[in-house]
């Protein structure tokens, strides 16, 4: 156990038990009892009121009217921590409760629970939130990752990706990885991920520079598209000012940059008729090609 963790669990301790002896703190932490009045000498000179006494009932303890909040932070400062905790748990899925129960009782506190982060569709329990998890797991390990994958017109695909990063961008989650069949940096959206396995092969690669190599490894798309009034709402909630050009009758002339990927292609789809790509002429033919194959379903 390294010192710092080690100086907490003795606080802690010494909080709910009141008083303990040298020797139980050294067996705990398998350390000398020299060791443990190294720290107790360490917590003295932080400001923590602690003492240690001789004799048959003597022991290590706290001054009764010590609280951590009284001395170390302020009640901000603690908020602040127990949020930042509470927020770390619901996203990574970790059993953080422990943590969080042990410095509420040191800041003698309850701690809100203020955040929820639901990965599945209203509606239904998705998977997403089990997927999140594993990908994680992967990317700390480096370990490659096998899935199938339906882009936005449907298709279905076996990808085998090496994991390097997790977005959560325009209300989704994604996975930043290399993808072994495309020999590119490719991004997956996590909703569309099913089967997903972490293999017991390792990888050495990294995410390129986010200046220079980023740039050329996702390449980009500048579209121009045009959007009717209608949808006013989603496109000042959607786009930047400077990418918005409103027109004479009150539609809109949007010229924006994204990764050229699938989820571009299903974005501008659920604009419906209300958007219209004006170039490049490359996008154009992409959406043309996708509304034929929804026709065709209706005939």
């Amino acid at each position: 156990m390294q010192v710092n963790s080690r100086l907490f669990e003795i606080v802690y301790l010494l909080l709910e038990k009141k008083k303990v002896t040298a020797k139980e703190l050294a067996e705990r932490f398998e350390v000398s009892t020299r060791t443990i009045y190294r720290d107790i000498e360490v917590l003295s000179r932080a400001n923590i009121p602690i003492y240690a006494t001789k004799g048959k009932d003597g022991g290590i303890g706290l001054l009764e009217e010590f609280v951590l909040n009284k001395t170390v932070l302020s009640e901000e400062e603690q908020n602040q921590i127990l949020f930042a905790l509470q927020g770390m748990d619901k996203v990574t899925g970790q059993a953080g409760n422990d943590i969080v129960a042990k410095l509420s009782t040191i800041f003698q506190k309850e701690a809100d629970d203020w955040l929820k982060i639901d990965f599945s569709n209203w509606g239904k329990e998705g998977s997403q939130k089990e997927w999140f998890a594993i990908l994680k797991k992967a990317i700390l390990q480096k370990k490659l990752v096998q899935f199938i994958y339906f882009n936005t017109d449907g298709q279905k695909t076996k990808r085998t990706v090496e994991p390097l990063q997790i977005w959560f961008k325009d209300k989704s989650w994604y996975l930043v990885s290399y993808c072994r069949q495309k020999e590119d940096y490719r991004i997956f959206k996590i909703a569309r991920m099913k089967e997903v396995e972490v293999l017991n092969e390792h990888f050495e690669r990294t995410l390129p520079e986010p200046s220079t190599e980023q740039k050329r490894s996702f390449p980009t798309i500048t579209l121009q598209l045009e959007i009717s009034k209608e949808m006013a709402y989603r496109v000042y909630d959607e786009f930047e000012p400077n990418e918005i050009t409103p027109k004479e009758n009150g539609d809109f002339v949007v010229t924006v940059e994204y990764p050229e990927n699938d989820w571009v292609y299903g974005y501008i789809l659920s604009f419906g008729e209300a958007a219209k790509v004006l170039a490049p002429k490359t996008a154009k033919m992409r959406i043309k090609e996708s509304l034929k194959k929804m026709l065709k379903k209706y005939e």
